[in-house]
């Protein structure tokens, strides 16, 4: 266990949108201390003005490890560094961070909870949608629904500008379904509480600013043991569609949940980080019929008072970091959810390269 009497002192690695928000939250947080900014372009100096100034600036991570000896890592950097910088970390004896996904493969992934075991360190990975209580809701709710459940979800991002650069940066070394998909492969195997037997996927590539290898559109399905399945669209790109970039729907025997986004599934919203965690409110339908087969009950909406901006979400999951090394927590099985659905989603990428459905 850590020392309360004293911060906690972190290196930032990575000061993009995701590290920014991450710094952010260290900066006003009581337990923290940042010793360092980490990024090999100009947004660790912008970051650091944001922040008011003052804190060391390093172009190289292993200098900045060596410099700054921290207590902890937060590493936002693109997903073909997260293994390298996570398991020097480790060595180094820091906890660590980690913008989701784990890795960029399945093997680095494993390799990174090793080291974290190894080195007794805790992990956290940032999969922000465990900290949202509307979300944690709507899985509640979906749970409620019966067997089998569909679950329909997309988030397709129409892009353009240092956006549209960033995404291309991410799809240098992963596709969209298997970066963004491991959230919402994390929620769906949550509200069945099954495991996913079979995969199959689809994917376009719809440009040429992108490796040959990769596409920026894909779709996923998932079969589960207990006969749910679901679906899941990504799309990044100035030419992607923003109608209906945000669905959040879930159906079963019992009736159907979705998340209403009104304003943040607006046209023009797609690519506004914020947007991407919004709900608003939830609607509940309920599938029982009277003698008329007419709804015996009205649809409900669900407004839950606390609906955190993304950069509260960021301070939880900051708040549940300190806590897991104040308090010891065992994060074990959280690891082992992250790099299952790591793992789901690269059996899509597999499905959309070879055309073939993937048993697992």
């Amino acid at each position: 266990m850590l020392n309360t009497n004293k911060n906690l002192r972190v290196l930032v690695v990575g000061c993009g949108n995701m590290g920014a928000s991450h710094a952010m939250a260290y900066h006003t947080l009581p337990g923290f201390e940042i010793c360092g900014l980490v990024s090999t372009g100009n947004s660790k100096v912008v970051l650091n003005q944001r922040l008011g100034g003052g804190y060391t600036l390093f172009n190289d991570y292993n200098e900045a490890l060596e410099a700054t000896k921290p207590d902890a890592v937060c590493i936002s950097t693109y997903p073909d560094t997260h293994e390298e910088f996570a398991v020097q970390a480790f060595e180094k004896g820091c906890h660590v961070f980690i913008e989701k996904p784990l890795a960029d493969t399945v093997e680095g992934a494993v390799r990174v909870a090793e080291a974290a075991t190894k080195a007794n360190k805790k992990l956290v990975v940032g999969y922000i949608l465990r900290y949202h209580p509307s979300w944690e809701k709507f899985i509640e709710l979906s749970q409620q629904m019966g067997k089998p459940l569909v679950m329909r979800m997309n988030l397709n991002q129409q892009s353009q500008g240092a956006k549209w650069t960033v995404h291309r940066n991410l799809m240098k070394s992963l596709s969209p379904i298997v970066d963004c998909a491991v959230h919402y492969i994390d929620v769906m195997c949550q509200m069945t509480r099954s495991k996913p037997v079979q995969v199959s996927a689809i994917g376009a590539r719809l440009t040429d600013d992108i490796p040959a290898w990769n596409y920026n559109y894909g779709q996923l399905q998932i079969r589960f043991a207990d006969g749910s399945i679901g679906w899941y669209e990504a799309g990044w790109g100035p030419m992607v569609s923003d109608n209906a970039f945000f669905i959040k729907d879930v159906f079963g025997p019992k009736g159907a949940v979705s998340i209403v986004a009104k304003k943040a599934s607006q046209a023009g919203n797609s690519d506004d980080i914020d947007s991407h965690t919004k709900t608003e409110s939830i609607k509940i339908h309920h599938a029982a019929l009277n003698d008329d087969d007419c709804f015996l009950s009205p649809d409900e909406y669900l407004d839950l008072q606390d609906e955190p901006d993304h950069q509260e979400l960021c301070n939880r999951e900051q708040r549940f970091f300190l806590k897991a090394m104040n308090e010891d927590l065992d994060l074990n099985q959280a690891t082992e959810d992250a790099i299952n659905s790591l793992k789901i989603a690269f059996a899509c990428d597999e499905s959309v390269k070879t055309g073939q459905v993937v048993t697992l």
